[in-house]
Parts: structure tokens; C-alpha cells; sequence
């Protein structure tokens, strides 16, 4: 039963809304715009804040209803639950309708934290706000955001289960913000 919830977590994961969406409402691909992402964050830049808002709820449901669904098929099993919310954000990652070329993971990572450590979500989303706000760098608000996820998992979480999913999202999305990072290093990153 597991396998079919790890396969169910990732199809959720890699319905690439960002992509669907920018095609669908306006007509162009989001991935030959902005930054290339096919996340909220370059939704908004691309489609306007009302769009990136829908993105950004639809990648967060993604990850948190495959989550939910094996919280309640497979209760008490802190194990499966973490490994199904890591192939949410695998999906969202690496899509297979997209030649495994995917977002960064962060609003499926949180939909799934919301499911898992909700305390976890809550934290880093109202770090991402703040540091958004002033410094308006979204892959800066991210990896913080991820930090204080860490931290608060292990503070509050059921189960070593996900504060290890927590800690392994975070090495995930430094991953997936490599590019990222070599522009902070040089000074030149992107900015809402």
C-alpha cells in the first residue's frame, strides 16, 4: 500500500499548475519568462500577483492532499507519511511531463509541512513574509523560511520521522536554489 501512496504523492507533485495555468488564462509559458521557474514566485512575475496567489495555493494542495490521504490510510506509520511528502516535492522537482525539469519545491514542501508540522509551516511562512518584505528576494525568504522550519520541527513535531522529512526538504531546496545562490554570491539575484 505504501508504493501506491509514494507513486500517488509524487503524480500529485508533478501536475506543473504554474506551467497549465500561464498556458491556459494567457497563452505563454512561464518558462521562457522571468526567471524560467515554473513556481508561484515566477508566476507573479510573469502573470501578476493574482495568478502567482493560485500557483502558489494549488503547489501547497499538492503536497499537503497525498500527505493527508496517507495520514489517513496508513495511520500511525510517521515513516510513510514523511516519504510521501518527500515524493510530493520530488514530483514538483522533477515532473515527469516536463522532462524532470520541475520548480524549486518550497510551496509543496510547505503544503506538506502544513499536513506533517503545521507549527513548521506557520513559522516559515511568516519568516518568508518578513524577509520577503524587506529585502524582496524570494529565494532568500525560502532558505530562511526553511532554517526556521527546521528548528521548529524539532521543537514541536510528532515524530523524529518528520523533522527528518524537514531537514531533508531543506537540503533538497538548497539544492534546487543553487543558481540562486551563486547570484546572491554575486549580488545579481532576481527580485520581486
Amino acid at each position: 500500500m505504501l508504493s501506491a501512496f509514494l507513486l500517488l504523492g509524487y503524480l500529485c507533485g508533478s501536475v506543473p499548475f504554474g506551467v497549465l495555468l500561464t498556458r491556459w488564462l494567457l497563452g505563454v509559458d512561464v518558462r521562457a519568462s522571468g526567471s524560467g521557474n515554473i513556481g508561484a514566485t515566477n508566476v507573479t512575475r510573469v502573470a501578476g500577483k493574482k495568478l502567482g496567489a493560485v500557483v502558489l495555493l494549488l503547489d501547497a494542495v499538492k503536497g499537503a492532499v497525498p500527505v493527508g490521504l496517507a495520514l489517513h490510510w496508513l495511520p500511525g506509520d510517521a515513516l510513510a507519511h514523511a516519504l510521501v511528502g518527500l515524493a510530493a516535492v520530488l514530483g514538483h522537482v522533477y515532473p515527469v511531463w516536463l522532462k524532470l525539469k520541475g520548480g524549486k519545491g518550497v510551496a509543496t514542501a510547505l503544503g506538506v509541512l502544513c499536513v506533517l508540522v503545521p507549527t513548521a509551516a506557520l513559522a516559515g511562512a511568516a519568516i518568508y513574509g518578513l524577509v520577503v518584505a524587506k529585502w524582496r528576494v524570494s529565494s532568500v525568504g525560502s532558505l530562511s523560511a526553511a532554517v526556521v522550519a527546521i528548528v521548529t520541527a524539532f521543537l514541536t513535531a510528532r515524530s523524529r520521522d518528520y523533522v527528518l522529512l524537514t531537514a531533508g526538504l531543506f537540503v533538497l531546496m538548497l539544492w534546487t536554489h543553487r543558481s540562486n545562490l551563486q547570484r546572491l554570491a554575486r549580488r545579481t539575484e532576481h527580485r520581486l
